[in-house]
């Protein structure tokens, strides 16, 4: 017997197991560890790729508009974002000709505090911050129409700044292939409405993990940050201890690309057969923060159990859903398949995460240990447990007392590819 560790929340969870049932526990490869991220942010600040350096792009008395990350994402702003504003300022743009945006996509407003927490108190004492809330219509100006029609507007902040300068982390996206680069503008400072049109897109089968040409939903937002395109590009990537292990300047498509083949070596994770029982933790906050962000680590966990097997998944989701539109979808449908019709006879953002959490139900059950009423996760289309120990009584007596088990410490992060 042995006793495994998994996050939940801002704690740890522990379960005792049979060695001999475990067939796997994934890891993300062991990348080293950035030793000193601040001149690694320096140095690729100076030597960019597929761009001049940032230095050599601007001009004093300029205006730019940094985007950054909400808090459902971890980038470690709070270390990168007082060396861009050093930069600048070397660069001959003061504080007051700067302003950081940040890219909540549809997800709420950040509080002070979180701004703060996010960037870092120093970068927040010296510049503006805004929210860009997507059904604040006024903040919003129209650039253009992708040729899947999706009518782009985007934050008036972002669009009327001499420059603009694309931060965030690079992971895996369910449906638009990675997350960073281009996200950082569409969706992340557009309205609720162009938000809703490219995530239409999702439909497609070619909307999935780890592809992006060819991929509607990322040809789609290419498109449409075009038409307001960014002067630089930072994104870094994390391991599952929020650590840097790279960092990313330059153009933003191609530098962005660079990111995502690190990031396929790093999370990518090679995994002989799947299992019958998989136990997947989100990694903890703010990764479990809600159903809408724990929906990652569910995506990753279907393609490491066989059809008809069994997630059990430790979520604590302490903001619920994420969202009311999916709270109403999933109080009103009460069939899997009456929320897919309905997604697709009224896409509507929140509605079609309900639908990218359901769906993956009709191949696997899922378990879940979350602080979600036990009615409401019934409603979800959960089955809820209070405990691991429970979790695993459950899926033995569905699945055999010795069902091989398959661990994904850091769901959010791990990506299963069968060999």
């Amino acid at each position: 017997m042995r006793t495994y560790s998994f996050h939940y929340g801002e704690q740890m969870i522990d379960c005792t197991l049979d060695e001999r049932r475990v067939i796997g526990e994934l890891h993300m490869a062991e990348t080293p560890v950035i030793a000193d991220p601040e001149s690694a942010i320096r140095e690729a600040l100076e030597h960019p790729i597929d761009s001049k350096p940032l230095k050599e792009l601007v001009k004093p008395g300029e205006t730019v508009a940094i985007i950054a990350n909400d808090t459902t994402r971890i980038a470690n702003t709070h270390v990168f974002m007082p060396i861009i504003l050093d930069y600048l300022n070397e660069a001959g743009i003061p504080d007051e000709n700067i302003k950081i945006v940040f890219a909540l996509g549809t997800h709420r407003d950040m509080t002070e505090a979180e701004m703060i927490s996010e960037v870092g108190m120093e970068a927040a004492g010296r510049v503006t911050m805004i929210n860009s809330t997507a059904k604040k219509t006024e903040d919003f100006k129209y650039v253009g129409t992708t040729s899947f029609g999706t009518e782009v507007y985007l934050n008036r902040h972002v669009v009327e700044a001499d420059h603009i300068i694309c931060t965030g982390s690079v992971v895996h996206h369910f449906f638009a292939g990675f997350g960073g680069g281009r996200k950082a503008i569409l969706p992340g400072v557009a309205s609720y409405e162009t938000i809703r049109q490219n995530h239409s897109l999702m439909l497609d089968d070619k909307a999935t993990i780890g592809h992006l040409e060819g991929n509607p939903i990322y040809d789609d937002q290419i498109e449409g940050v075009a038409m307001c395109p960014p002067t630089f590009l930072l994104n870094v990537v994390l391991n599952g201890e929020k650590e840097f292990t790279g960092v990313f300047a330059g153009h933003y498509i191609t530098a962005h690309k660079a990111a995502c083949d690190f990031v396929n070596a790093q999370n990518g994770v090679e995994i002989e057969r799947q299992a019958p029982i998989v136990i997947a933790s989100t990694g903890g906050y703010p990764k479990d923060i809600n159903i809408y962000q724990s929906q990652k680590t569910m995506d990753n966990a279907v393609r490491a159990v066989k059809p008809g097997g069994v997630v059990i998944l430790l979520a604590e989701c302490r903001e619920g859903s994420g969202s009311a539109i999916f709270d109403e979808t999933v109080n009103t449908f009460d069939s899997i398949q009456a929320i897919e019709d309905s997604v697709r006879q009224d896409f509507q953002i929140g509605r079609h995460k309900a639908y990218a959490v359901t769906r993956l139900m009709k191949k696997v059950d899922f378990y879940l240990i979350s602080s979600l009423d036990d009615e409401y996760a019934r409603k979800a289309f959960f089955t809820p447990v209070h405990s691991l120990d429970e979790a695993l009584r459950l899926a033995e007596a569905k699945l055999g007392s010795n069902a091989e088990i398959l661990l994904m410490p850091h769901g959010s992060y791990t990506v299963p590819i069968i060999k």
